[in-house]
C-alpha cells in the first residue's frame, strides 16, 4: 500500500521535532565534574541517606528506590551496596540500564527488614570503578511515623581510563578528594560540616527527626562509626546552644527535641512554641566525611516530608573501599 502524501509530511514533521527536541536537550554547557557533591546533579557515585522496609507490613514501613541512566547512547553497570546500619556491614548486588533507562525496586524485596544507606557505583564490565557521569535517583521512604521524597546524593568522577586493580587483588579504592586524574578513581570531596536550614518547634506537634550516614570505610568490610559530632543549634534570634553526641555507628538517627539533642538551654526553652530554628554540625573526626537528611512528621499541621541537609564545608579527602568482581548483567 502507498503511503499518502499528507502521512509522508506528518511523519516528516514528527521527525523534524524529535531532531529538534534532541537538539535543544543538548544545548547548554556541561554541568561541572569538579562541582560539589549534590542531590541535583549527575555522577558516578550515588548516595541513598535512608531506606528501611518491614516485610511482613511494607505498607506502613518500606523504601522505593529510583536510579535513571541519563546517557543517550551508553549502558550503566552500577554496583549496589546496602549498608546495614545495625552492624555496618553491607550487601550488594548489580543492576544494569540501558540509555536512557530508569528502574525503580522495593527494598522490601531486596533487602528486607533492614535500614540503612545505599551507595551505587558505576563500574565496567570488570567491576571496576568507572568514570559515568549520567547516574541521578532519589528515593521514597515511609516508617511508621515519618516519610519523604529524598534525592540521591551524586559524586562525579573527575578521572578518566581504566582503574582495574592487579589480578591478584579483589578490591578497588575510591578516592573523594576532586584531584583529577587518570587510571585511579577519584571523585568530588565529601561534606565535613551539615546543616539543616529550619525547624519548627518540637512544642507545636513536630516531630523532626536527623538522619547521618558515614562516607567512606569499606563495603567489603564495615563501614566506620560517625564517632562524635559537635552541633551547635541557633533559635531565630541568633541565640545559640551547643551539644555533643556520641554517633557510634555509621548511621544514626537523631531526634531534634529534648531527648535526642542535649543543649543548654534545653531545646523546648530555646525553641519554644511558635518558633523555629536551625542547626549545624560536624564529626569531630577531622577526616570523617558525613551526609544526612532531615525529615519532620506533623499530624496536626499536616507539615510532612524531608529533604537532604545542607552541605558547609568539605573534608579534603575520604577513602572508600568496594570489592571488585564482574557482573552478571555487565557480561
Amino acid at each position: 500500500m502507498q503511503t499518502s502524501r499528507k502521512l509522508s509530511h506528518a511523519l516528516l514533521a514528527l521527525f523534524a521535532l524529535v531532531v529538534l527536541a534532541a537538539s535543544a536537550f543538548a544545548q547548554g554547557a556541561a554541568y561541572p565534574q569538579t562541582s560539589a557533591v549534590s542531590d541535583q546533579k549527575a555522577g558516578s557515585v550515588l548516595f541513598y541517606n535512608y531506606y528501611t522496609s518491614d516485610a511482613a507490613n511494607p505498607g506502613a514501613r518500606n523504601t522505593r528506590i529510583n536510579i535513571t541512566n541519563t546517557s543517550t547512547t551508553a549502558t550503566a553497570i552500577v554496583h549496589l551496596f546496602f549498608v546495614q546500619s545495625t552492624d555496618c556491614t553491607a550487601a550488594d548486588n548489580f543492576i544494569c540500564l540501558t540509555a536512557n533507562q530508569t528502574a525503580s525496586f522495593l527494598t522490601s524485596d531486596v533487602d528486607p527488614n533492614t535500614s540503612g544507606f545505599i551507595v551505587a557505583v558505576a563500574t565496567d564490565q570488570n567491576g571496576c570503578p568507572a568514570p559515568f557521569n549520567f547516574l541521578i535517583g532519589d528515593e521514597y521512604v515511609k516508617t511508621a511515623t515519618h516519610q519523604a521524597n529524598l534525592g540521591a546524593e551524586a559524586f562525579a568522577a573527575v578521572f578518566s581510563g581504566r582503574t582495574c586493580p592487579p589480578a591478584d587483588q579483589s578490591s578497588a579504592v575510591l578516592f573523594f578528594d576532586n584531584v583529577e586524574s587518570i587510571g585511579s578513581a577519584h571523585y568530588n570531596q565529601a561534606p565535613r560540616v551539615l546543616a539543616l536550614d529550619n525547624f519548627a518547634s518540637p512544642a507545636d506537634g513536630n516531630n523532626t527527626i536527623l538522619i547521618v550516614n558515614t562516607v567512606g570505610g569499606d563495603l567489603g568490610g564495615t563501614v566506620p562509626s560517625i564517632g562524635q559530632v559537635f552541633m551547635i543549634v541557633y533559635d531565630d534570634a541568633e541565640n545559640p546552644g551547643s551539644a555533643t553526641l556520641a554517633l557510634n555507628n555509621c548511621q544514626r538517627v537523631v531526634n531534634v527535641n529534648n531527648a535526642g539533642i542535649r543543649t543548654a538551654p534545653p531545646i523546648s526553652s530555646l525553641i519554644p512554641s511558635g518558633r523555629s530554628g536551625w542547626l549545624k554540625f560536624y564529626a569531630t573526626n577531622p577526616a570523617r566525611g558525613i551526609l544526612g537528611a532531615a525529615i519532620n512528621a506533623n499530624p496536626d499541621t499536616g507539615f510532612n516530608g524531608g529533604h537532604n541537609l545542607h552541605k558547609l564545608t568539605l573534608v579534603p579527602t575520604v577513602i572508600l573501599t568496594i570489592p571488585v568482581f564482574p557482573p552478571a548483567c555487565g557480561s
